[in-house]
């Protein structure tokens, strides 16, 4: 009965949704703590510290109990018979960590100031979102953390009883919704992705045995293999959408009132928004790659302004871990794609730290023939000579058998032979086991009489831009989002979801840009929608694409409109650039 209440699949589905929660149990663990010693350092003075002191004490240990419950789960494999009995040990112990979230709004709303109790809500409700693509591959799990959590803060809520609180309970139960809803949604493209993988095992073994009719199990194993990359990129879609918004919505906070402590508790809650964007944006290089969509813009420019912002991106990684980040002067001046060769060098920095443990990395571009090199060295894990070619291939990685997400997905390696290739410049790889790597690109210099691209700082929000904007897409959030951070920029702004809505609103409002999302409702296009308002508005109206598709297809697609194209999850600054590149001087 109690399976059947829970809706749960069959066993060896539910075995590998099992496993990714449990996974991300375990590596939640140490963000999860930190949270709550934010929380206690920034109410120690608003709060009863005793209350408080055994609240973090409480919570550090029901995470380090449900860690432990899910690292011993991954350790041992479960097995189907008792995939359910694991379901309900972690629903017990995730209600208890609910309820003790839950039970914060009790300790530090009495006392809190409105600042305060928006903030303590806040932390709250980043628990439960965050939980969400944690817990959310099995909604009867993420429900047992979540019900606890909201209904004792909403009690709380409607015990304070006055007009802010009761607004508070009312965007509570809005959040709630929403959040089984993405939970719904996050179960059920989990769910889909592990029975296509079956499916396919099963198909492939169908093809050892039935070698008479292998070739029509060949054409059926080819449109299920298309069916399975339409889904993903699907799939990817949609959580791009989430975490676009969220984005957008952070930044717009940014720019409020906040003390301190808000403004530190907002850049950890934007940095790990920007790590989910980074691994998004991860699988959107290879995808660009794959697609062959990457279009070198090669011209003159100075590596050294390059190689410094590469320097104050990365050293604070180094410095965290210990390592020693050196970078050499130089003065040449090379010809390439500077973005490209930005893009190669972030990705081997980035794997330099992540394989290193001490020493350090020296990052250099020197002079040999008429050619520059640009060469990362490190004194990491090194590579065995067996395995120097394979690490250029998607997903491979080394000393990773765990897929530990803190190492990456193994694209990073890839990505950089791609834009060599599709750069044509020199990528070689030296390695010693136990003693560090070097890898070199080699990359054409400038000839004199070549103009020299000159460098451009990351273009900030300095002004209002006071246009009328109108926004196109089908996800609600991302509407909301995008007219919060618009609307904040001085813009009046109206967003539609359909080109129907859109055609009919530039009857009584005509706006000066138009920003779509790519793909729509009913196969629709955001290509069809700028076509459709320029024939109402006229050839010369500015117009920006957003996607969120991966798929290579839908990717030649959206570059082939010629159309300039932002792809989700859009940072508000390169929004903001883009803008400021539409519109008239």
């Amino acid at each position: 009965m109690r399976k059947n209440l829970l809706h749960l699949p069959q066993e060896r589905v539910l075995v590998e949704q099992l496993r990714l929660v449990l996974d991300g149990i375990s590596t939640s663990l140490v963000p999860v703590i930190l949270s709550v010693l934010v929380v206690v350092w920034i109410l120690r003075n608003d709060s009863d510290t005793i209350r408080l002191t055994v609240w973090a004490m409480a919570q550090v240990a029901a995470n380090l109990n449900t860690a432990r419950i899910a690292r011993l789960g991954l350790r041992k494999s479960i097995a189907e018979s008792q995939a359910h009995q694991t379901v309900h040990e972690l629903m017990a112990v995730l209600a208890v960590e609910g309820a003790l979230w839950g039970t914060l709004a009790w300790i530090a709303l009495d006392k809190a100031s409105i600042g305060s109790s928006f903030l303590v809500l806040a932390i709250i409700t980043g628990m439960v979102g965050g939980a969400a693509s944690i817990q959310g591959a099995i909604v009867a799990v993420y429900l047992s953390f979540l019900l606890p959590a909201v209904l004792l803060v909403g009690a709380k809520l409607w015990v304070l009883g006055d007009t802010v609180h009761q607004g508070l309970l009312w965007g509570l139960v809005l959040f709630t919704v929403m959040m089984f809803g993405q939970a719904k949604r996050i179960a059920r493209t989990v769910r889909r992705s592990i029975e296509l993988r079956f499916e396919n095992a099963e198909l492939v073994q169908k093809l050892r045995v039935e070698t008479e009719t292998s070739d029509s199990a060949r054409r059926s194993a080819e449109i299920a293999n298309v069916a399975k990359s339409r889904f993903l990129a699907s799939a990817s879609h949609d959580l791009r959408q989430p975490i676009h918004a969220q984005g957008l919505f952070l930044d717009v906070l940014s720019r409020t009132e906040l003390n301190r402590a808000q403004r530190e508790l907002l850049a950890s809650a934007g940095a790990a928004s920007s790590a989910a964007a980074e691994m998004l944006n991860t699988l959107l290089d290879f995808s660009r790659i794959e697609a062959g969509v990457v279009e070198p813009q090669i011209q003159a420019f100075m590596v050294q302004p390059l190689l410094n912002k590469i320097e104050r991106e990365f050293v604070q990684q180094a410095d965290a871990k210990g390592l020693q980040y050196r970078s050499r002067e130089s003065a040449l001046v090379l010809h390439s794609d500077p973005a490209l060769i930005e893009l190669i060098l972030r990705n081997l920095v980035s794997n330099a730290i992540r394989y290193c443990e001490d020493g350090g990395l020296l990052v250099t571009c020197r002079r040999r023939a008429n050619q520059a090199v640009l060469e990362v060295f490190d004194t990491g894990i090194g590579i065995e000579a067996s395995q120097q070619s394979a690490v250029f291939r998607e997903f491979h990685q080394l000393g990773n058998p765990e897929r530990d997400r803190a190492k990456g997905l193994g694209l990073g390696l890839a990505i950089v032979d791609g834009m060599a290739r599709t750069l044509g410049h020199g990528l070689s790889l030296q390695s010693q086991q136990g003693r560090g790597s070097v890898f070199r690109l080699t990359v054409p210099i400038a000839t004199p009489d070549q103009p020299i691209m000159p460098f451009v700082a990351d273009l900030r929000v300095k002004k209002q831009l006071n246009v009328r904007i109108l926004v196109v897409d089908d996800d609600a959030s991302v509407r909301h989002s995008m007219l919060h951070l618009l609307r904040d920029w001085g813009c009046e702004c109206e967003a539609v979801e359909s080109i129907e809505d859109a055609l009919a609103l530039v009857q009584q409002w005509v706006p000066e840009v138009v920003i779509s999302d790519y793909r729509l409702r009913n196969h629709r296009t955001g290509v069809e929608v700028i076509a459709g308002l320029r024939a109402v508005l006229g050839q010369d109206l500015p117009a920006l694409l957003i996607t969120g598709d991966t798929a290579p297809q839908r990717l030649r697609e959206a570059v082939g409109s010629g159309l300039p194209l932002l792809h989700k999850p859009v940072s508000p600054n390169s929004l903001y650039r883009e803008l400021v590149a539409l519109l008239p001087a």
